[in-house]
Protein backbone atom coordinates (compact mmCIF):
# COMPACT_ATOMS: atom_id res chain seq x y z
CA UNK A 1 0.00 0.00 0.00
CA UNK A 2 2.81 2.40 0.89
CA UNK A 3 4.53 1.67 -2.38
CA UNK A 4 1.27 2.34 -4.23
CA UNK A 5 0.86 5.69 -2.48
CA UNK A 6 4.43 6.72 -3.32
CA UNK A 7 3.90 5.85 -6.96
CA UNK A 8 0.63 7.73 -7.05
CA UNK A 9 2.30 10.78 -5.48
CA UNK A 10 5.06 10.76 -8.07
CA UNK A 11 2.58 10.39 -10.90
CA UNK A 12 0.54 13.28 -9.48
CA UNK A 13 3.60 15.51 -9.30
CA UNK A 14 4.52 14.67 -12.87
CA UNK A 15 1.03 15.47 -14.08
CA UNK A 16 0.99 18.77 -12.17
CA UNK A 17 4.40 19.71 -13.55
CA UNK A 18 3.32 18.88 -17.07
CA UNK A 19 0.16 20.92 -16.67
CA UNK A 20 2.09 23.91 -15.34
CA UNK A 21 4.54 23.63 -18.21
CA UNK A 22 1.68 23.50 -20.71
CA UNK A 23 0.06 26.58 -19.18
CA UNK A 24 3.38 28.45 -19.23
CA UNK A 25 4.01 27.58 -22.86
CA UNK A 26 0.47 28.61 -23.78
CA UNK A 27 0.99 31.98 -22.06
CA UNK A 28 4.17 32.48 -24.04
CA UNK A 29 2.21 32.03 -27.25
CA UNK A 30 -0.58 34.36 -26.11
CA UNK A 31 -0.11 37.91 -27.39
CA UNK A 32 -0.10 40.68 -24.82
CA UNK A 33 -3.37 42.64 -24.75
CA UNK A 34 -1.28 45.83 -24.85
CA UNK A 35 0.93 46.70 -27.81
CA UNK A 36 2.58 49.71 -29.43
CA UNK A 37 3.56 51.30 -26.13
CA UNK A 38 5.10 54.81 -26.22
CA UNK A 39 5.85 56.47 -22.88
CA UNK A 40 7.64 59.76 -22.18
CA UNK A 41 11.02 58.86 -20.76
CA UNK A 42 11.45 62.19 -19.00
CA UNK A 43 9.35 65.28 -18.28
CA UNK A 44 9.20 68.36 -16.07
CA UNK A 45 5.85 69.60 -14.71
CA UNK A 46 7.47 72.99 -14.02
CA UNK A 47 8.96 73.68 -17.46
CA UNK A 48 5.85 75.36 -18.99
CA UNK A 49 6.68 73.57 -22.21
CA UNK A 50 5.54 70.68 -24.38
CA UNK A 51 7.22 68.27 -21.95
CA UNK A 52 5.23 69.48 -18.98
CA UNK A 53 3.29 66.22 -18.88
CA UNK A 54 4.20 62.56 -19.27
CA UNK A 55 2.36 60.89 -22.16
CA UNK A 56 1.47 57.21 -21.83
CA UNK A 57 0.36 55.95 -25.23
CA UNK A 58 -0.85 52.32 -25.46
CA UNK A 59 -2.74 50.28 -28.02
CA UNK A 60 -5.29 47.71 -26.82
CA UNK A 61 -5.91 44.66 -28.96
CA UNK A 62 -9.44 44.52 -27.56
CA UNK A 63 -11.61 47.05 -25.77
CA UNK A 64 -11.52 46.71 -21.99
CA UNK A 65 -12.19 48.44 -18.69
CA UNK A 66 -8.85 49.68 -17.41
CA UNK A 67 -7.29 51.21 -14.34
CA UNK A 68 -4.00 53.07 -14.83
CA UNK A 69 -1.74 53.74 -11.88
CA UNK A 70 1.60 55.56 -11.52
CA UNK A 71 3.93 53.82 -9.07
CA UNK A 72 7.31 54.72 -7.62
CA UNK A 73 10.39 52.54 -7.96
CA UNK A 74 9.33 50.54 -4.87
CA UNK A 75 5.95 49.76 -6.49
CA UNK A 76 4.02 52.08 -4.17
CA UNK A 77 1.01 53.82 -5.78
CA UNK A 78 1.56 57.52 -6.41
CA UNK A 79 -1.27 58.58 -8.70
CA UNK A 80 -4.28 56.79 -10.17
CA UNK A 81 -4.91 58.28 -13.59
CA UNK A 82 -8.14 56.43 -14.42
CA UNK A 83 -10.30 53.98 -12.47
CA UNK A 84 -12.40 51.34 -14.24
CA UNK A 85 -12.64 53.41 -17.39
CA UNK A 86 -13.93 51.83 -20.57
CA UNK A 87 -11.27 52.09 -23.27
CA UNK A 88 -12.00 51.02 -26.87
CA UNK A 89 -9.82 48.89 -29.05
CA UNK A 90 -6.92 50.83 -30.58
CA UNK A 91 -4.64 53.57 -29.35
CA UNK A 92 -5.31 55.63 -26.24
CA UNK A 93 -3.11 58.23 -24.57
CA UNK A 94 -3.10 58.91 -20.83
CA UNK A 95 -1.40 61.96 -19.30
CA UNK A 96 0.33 62.48 -15.98
CA UNK A 97 1.00 66.02 -14.79
CA UNK A 98 3.41 64.97 -12.05
CA UNK A 99 0.90 65.36 -9.21
CA UNK A 100 0.14 62.71 -6.58
CA UNK A 101 -3.30 61.58 -5.46
CA UNK A 102 -2.89 64.06 -2.57
CA UNK A 103 -2.66 66.92 -5.06
CA UNK A 104 1.02 67.75 -4.46
CA UNK A 105 3.85 67.45 -6.93
CA UNK A 106 5.68 64.13 -6.82
CA UNK A 107 9.40 64.36 -6.03
CA UNK A 108 12.03 64.04 -8.74
CA UNK A 109 12.49 60.31 -9.27
CA UNK A 110 11.84 57.38 -11.61
CA UNK A 111 8.24 56.15 -11.90
CA UNK A 112 6.47 53.16 -13.45
CA UNK A 113 3.07 52.64 -15.08
CA UNK A 114 0.73 49.78 -14.15
CA UNK A 115 -2.38 48.96 -16.20
CA UNK A 116 -5.11 46.60 -15.01
CA UNK A 117 -7.56 45.13 -17.56
CA UNK A 118 -10.77 43.89 -16.00
CA UNK A 119 -12.05 41.67 -18.83
CA UNK A 120 -8.66 40.00 -19.29
CA UNK A 121 -8.07 39.69 -15.55
CA UNK A 122 -4.53 40.96 -16.25
CA UNK A 123 -2.38 43.51 -14.48
CA UNK A 124 0.55 44.62 -16.61
CA UNK A 125 3.54 46.67 -15.44
CA UNK A 126 4.90 48.55 -18.42
CA UNK A 127 8.69 48.21 -18.84
CA UNK A 128 9.02 51.91 -19.65
CA UNK A 129 10.43 54.18 -16.96
CA UNK A 130 9.42 57.80 -16.52
CA UNK A 131 11.92 60.26 -15.05
CA UNK A 132 10.37 63.29 -13.35
CA UNK A 133 13.08 65.97 -13.43
CA UNK A 134 12.55 69.61 -12.41
CA UNK A 135 16.20 70.68 -11.95
CA UNK A 136 17.37 73.05 -14.72
CA UNK A 137 20.90 72.80 -16.14
CA UNK A 138 23.37 75.46 -15.04
CA UNK A 139 26.26 76.96 -16.99
CA UNK A 140 29.39 76.32 -14.96
CA UNK A 141 31.86 77.88 -17.42
CA UNK A 142 31.92 79.67 -20.78
CA UNK A 143 35.27 80.73 -22.25
CA UNK A 144 35.90 82.12 -25.78
CA UNK A 145 39.12 81.34 -27.63
CA UNK A 146 39.23 85.03 -28.60
CA UNK A 147 37.32 88.12 -27.51
CA UNK A 148 37.84 89.93 -30.82
CA UNK A 149 37.53 88.71 -34.37
CA UNK A 150 36.92 89.93 -37.89
CA UNK A 151 34.32 87.91 -39.88
CA UNK A 152 35.59 89.17 -43.22
CA UNK A 153 36.08 85.79 -44.92
CA UNK A 154 39.86 85.94 -45.16
CA UNK A 155 40.23 82.76 -43.06
CA UNK A 156 42.11 84.73 -40.44
CA UNK A 157 40.17 84.73 -37.14
CA UNK A 158 36.82 84.79 -38.94
CA UNK A 159 34.91 83.42 -35.92
CA UNK A 160 35.05 82.90 -32.17
CA UNK A 161 34.70 79.50 -30.50
CA UNK A 162 33.25 79.37 -26.99
CA UNK A 163 33.87 76.31 -24.85
CA UNK A 164 31.30 75.69 -22.13
CA UNK A 165 30.61 73.33 -19.23
CA UNK A 166 27.13 72.50 -17.93
CA UNK A 167 25.93 70.88 -14.73
CA UNK A 168 24.36 68.04 -16.77
CA UNK A 169 24.13 66.91 -20.40
CA UNK A 170 21.88 69.37 -22.24
CA UNK A 171 21.47 71.41 -25.41
CA UNK A 172 23.32 74.72 -25.24
CA UNK A 173 21.21 77.80 -26.08
CA UNK A 174 22.94 81.00 -27.17
CA UNK A 175 21.11 84.32 -27.55
CA UNK A 176 22.06 87.75 -28.84
CA UNK A 177 19.69 90.57 -27.88
CA UNK A 178 16.91 88.04 -27.31
CA UNK A 179 17.41 86.22 -30.62
CA UNK A 180 18.56 82.63 -30.41
CA UNK A 181 21.60 82.16 -32.63
CA UNK A 182 22.78 78.71 -31.48
CA UNK A 183 21.11 75.51 -30.26
CA UNK A 184 23.61 72.70 -29.96
CA UNK A 185 22.72 69.57 -31.88
CA UNK A 186 23.71 67.14 -29.16
CA UNK A 187 23.14 67.05 -25.42
CA UNK A 188 26.58 67.21 -23.86
CA UNK A 189 27.89 68.35 -20.52
CA UNK A 190 31.01 69.84 -22.08
CA UNK A 191 31.20 71.10 -25.63
CA UNK A 192 31.83 74.20 -27.75
CA UNK A 193 30.04 76.34 -30.33
CA UNK A 194 31.37 78.69 -32.98
CA UNK A 195 29.89 82.09 -33.83
CA UNK A 196 30.71 83.77 -37.12
CA UNK A 197 29.28 87.20 -36.38
CA UNK A 198 25.95 86.58 -38.11
CA UNK A 199 22.33 86.66 -36.93
CA UNK A 200 19.69 85.05 -39.16
CA UNK A 201 22.28 84.90 -41.91
CA UNK A 202 23.11 88.61 -41.78
CA UNK A 203 26.58 89.85 -40.93
CA UNK A 204 26.62 92.31 -38.06
CA UNK A 205 28.39 95.68 -38.20
CA UNK A 206 31.49 96.27 -36.11
CA UNK A 207 30.89 96.70 -32.40
CA UNK A 208 30.84 94.95 -29.04
CA UNK A 209 28.28 92.19 -28.61
CA UNK A 210 27.24 90.13 -25.59
CA UNK A 211 26.34 86.49 -26.07
CA UNK A 212 23.99 85.01 -23.44
CA UNK A 213 24.48 81.30 -22.84
CA UNK A 214 22.02 78.91 -21.22
CA UNK A 215 20.83 75.34 -21.78
CA UNK A 216 17.75 73.11 -21.97
CA UNK A 217 17.76 69.49 -20.79
CA UNK A 218 15.83 66.47 -22.03
CA UNK A 219 12.96 67.16 -19.64
CA UNK A 220 12.49 70.70 -20.98
CA UNK A 221 14.07 72.55 -18.03
CA UNK A 222 15.89 75.72 -19.10
CA UNK A 223 18.59 77.68 -17.33
CA UNK A 224 17.04 80.61 -15.40
CA UNK A 225 17.92 84.05 -16.77
CA UNK A 226 19.76 84.99 -13.58
CA UNK A 227 22.06 81.97 -13.96
CA UNK A 228 22.92 82.34 -17.63
CA UNK A 229 26.50 83.10 -18.64
CA UNK A 230 27.56 86.17 -20.64
CA UNK A 231 30.47 86.48 -23.07
CA UNK A 232 31.49 89.84 -24.61
CA UNK A 233 32.97 89.71 -28.10
CA UNK A 234 34.20 92.54 -30.32
CA UNK A 235 33.56 92.44 -34.07
CA UNK A 236 36.26 94.35 -35.86
CA UNK A 237 36.88 94.85 -39.56
CA UNK A 238 39.70 96.82 -41.13
CA UNK A 239 39.97 100.24 -39.47
CA UNK A 240 42.32 103.21 -39.51
CA UNK A 241 43.88 104.22 -36.22
CA UNK A 242 42.98 107.83 -37.05
CA UNK A 243 40.51 109.14 -39.63
CA UNK A 244 42.17 112.55 -39.81
CA UNK A 245 45.90 113.03 -40.18
CA UNK A 246 47.16 116.62 -40.28
CA UNK A 247 50.48 118.35 -40.76
CA UNK A 248 51.90 115.81 -43.21
CA UNK A 249 54.84 117.23 -45.13
CA UNK A 250 54.45 117.12 -48.92
CA UNK A 251 56.51 114.46 -50.64
CA UNK A 252 57.62 112.99 -47.32
CA UNK A 253 56.98 109.51 -45.85
CA UNK A 254 54.34 109.14 -43.11
CA UNK A 255 52.81 106.28 -41.13
CA UNK A 256 49.33 105.42 -39.97
CA UNK A 257 48.12 102.52 -37.86
CA UNK A 258 45.71 99.98 -39.40
CA UNK A 259 43.71 97.47 -37.38
CA UNK A 260 43.22 94.28 -39.40
CA UNK A 261 43.99 90.57 -39.21
CA UNK A 262 44.37 90.31 -42.98
CA UNK A 263 47.69 89.24 -44.40
CA UNK A 264 47.34 91.91 -47.11
CA UNK A 265 45.01 94.85 -47.69
CA UNK A 266 44.58 97.50 -50.33
CA UNK A 267 45.03 101.25 -49.97
CA UNK A 268 44.18 104.31 -52.04
CA UNK A 269 45.46 107.84 -51.40
CA UNK A 270 44.20 110.35 -53.92
CA UNK A 271 44.87 108.77 -57.32
CA UNK A 272 47.56 106.42 -56.08
CA UNK A 273 46.82 102.91 -54.81
CA UNK A 274 48.59 99.71 -53.84
CA UNK A 275 48.78 96.91 -51.27
CA UNK A 276 50.30 96.71 -47.83
CA UNK A 277 50.49 94.37 -44.85
CA UNK A 278 50.99 94.66 -41.13
CA UNK A 279 49.55 97.03 -38.52
CA UNK A 280 51.45 100.08 -39.80
CA UNK A 281 50.70 101.61 -43.20
CA UNK A 282 53.74 103.45 -44.60
CA UNK A 283 53.13 105.86 -47.49
CA UNK A 284 54.67 108.89 -49.16
CA UNK A 285 52.58 112.07 -49.13
CA UNK A 286 51.63 113.73 -52.42
CA UNK A 287 53.92 116.55 -53.53
CA UNK A 288 51.05 119.00 -53.87
CA UNK A 289 49.58 120.36 -50.60
CA UNK A 290 45.88 119.71 -50.02
CA UNK A 291 43.36 117.35 -48.46
CA UNK A 292 43.44 113.78 -49.74
CA UNK A 293 41.05 110.90 -49.08
CA UNK A 294 42.70 107.73 -47.75
CA UNK A 295 40.88 104.39 -48.06
CA UNK A 296 41.98 100.96 -46.84
CA UNK A 297 40.09 97.87 -48.09
CA UNK A 298 40.09 94.18 -47.26
CA UNK A 299 37.64 91.50 -48.45
CA UNK A 300 34.85 93.96 -49.20
CA UNK A 301 35.27 95.94 -45.97
CA UNK A 302 36.83 99.37 -45.89
CA UNK A 303 37.56 102.40 -43.76
CA UNK A 304 38.14 105.99 -44.80
CA UNK A 305 40.05 109.00 -43.56
CA UNK A 306 41.66 112.20 -44.77
CA UNK A 307 45.31 113.19 -44.98
CA UNK A 308 46.04 116.92 -44.90
CA UNK A 309 49.31 117.68 -46.69
CA UNK A 310 51.03 121.03 -46.10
Amino acid sequence: MQRFLSTATIVGLLIATAAAFAITERLKLTKSPITGTHVSNTFSPTCSCARGKANISVKLRHGDTVTVTIEDARRRPVRTLVVAERVPRGRTVFHWDGATDAGVRAPDAVYLVQIHLDARHRTILLPNRILLDTVPPEVEAATPNRTQFSPDGDRQADAATVRYALSEPAHALVFLDGTRIVRSRFQKQRDAFTWNGRVNGHLLPPGTYTLTIGAVDDAGNTTPIARQAHVRIDLRYIALASRRLTGVASGRPFELGVSTDARRYGWRLGTRHGFAHGPVLRLVAPRRPGTYRLTVTEHGHSDHGVVIVR
